[in-house]
């Protein structure tokens, strides 16, 4: 793979345009500003992990040495030219869709900025910073389908699953954190603490689900897919409870990424049958 696609973390940058085209289909809106908007949602994330690579150049050379940089695919100062770049990109393209959308990549572009040189290695303040960028992705979308509350909404339980995702991320990468004397949850409070906090988001994601049921948000159809979330989300919180080990917490963040993704189905699915 092309290493400026590869450090993009297209898989990531994906995961963050599927809540715009969500919430174009739950709102039965199609539009050219749907497209600009998935587009700069996209460039956007893309260009936030590319700063965050940047950042965590010395971190990365023990956690992740095959990622573009630290293996010398990119060098260090094009990548930062690259993600400004794709920066002011993703802005022009929000203010084609409208002045609210533009203001809105703006502070999100400036919030991954200063996650990736300050936040990241802060106690717990780094997981809510992605966790609340992740849910802004689903308020991007409702502004341009005219529904911000139900973007709001969505956007809160984004916010709590990818928040215990996070965690469980600082929890795998402890060691590389520990040389460059980050202070994230697991390293402060204890990884077994840090993870009894995935853990407990994890189920209060599961116990809130059938919310967006009950207020007729989605139909009983959500509740099968979502169900087959849950499980996937308690699966991987017993297997993190079990074991802290650096190979099995991977595994775990790999685990939640997919209920993250069956989750979003349940939306998607729930609003159109």
């Amino acid at each position: 793979m092309n290493p400026y696609i590869e450090i993009l973390r297209v898989g990531n940058a994906v995961m963050a345009l599927i809540a715009v085209v969500l919430m174009a289909i739950i709102g039965k809106t199609f539009s050219f500003g749907i497209v600009l908007g998935a587009i700069s949602v996209f460039l956007a994330t893309g260009a936030g992990n590319t700063i965050n690579d940047y950042c965590d150049y010395e971190i990365d050379k023990i956690n992740k040495p095959d990622r573009p940089i630290p293996s010398g695919k990119i060098k260090l100062e094009h990548a930062l030219y690259y993600s400004l770049i794709l920066f002011v990109i993703a802005t022009i393209l929000g203010f084609f869709i409208s002045f609210e959308n533009g203001v809105t990549v703006i502070i999100c572009s400036l919030l991954m900025i200063v996650y990736a040189y300050d936040f990241k290695q802060r106690c717990l303040i780094g997981n809510v910073t992605v966790a609340l960028l992740t849910g802004l992705t689903f308020v991007y979308g409702g502004l341009i389908t005219r529904d911000v509350n139900l973007g709001i909404f969505l956007g809160f339980f984004a916010f709590l699953m990818t928040l215990s995702r996070e965690i469980i991320k600082d929890t795998e990468d402890v060691e590389g954190d520990l040389e460059e004397d980050a202070r994230t949850l697991p390293i402060v409070y204890g990884s077994r603490n840090a993870v009894m906090l995935a853990v407990v988001l994890n189920i209060l994601t599961c116990l809130l689900s059938p919310v967006l049921y009950i207020y007729n948000v989605f139909s009983v159809v959500y509740l099968v897919i979502v169900l087959v979330a849950d499980i996937i989300f308690i699966y991987s919180a017993v297997l993190a409870l079990k074991n802290q080990e650096k190979e099995n917490m991977h595994r775990v963040s790999k685990l939640m990424k997919i209920g993250m993704f069956v989750a979003f189905i349940s939306f998607a699915v729930g609003s159109i049958i």
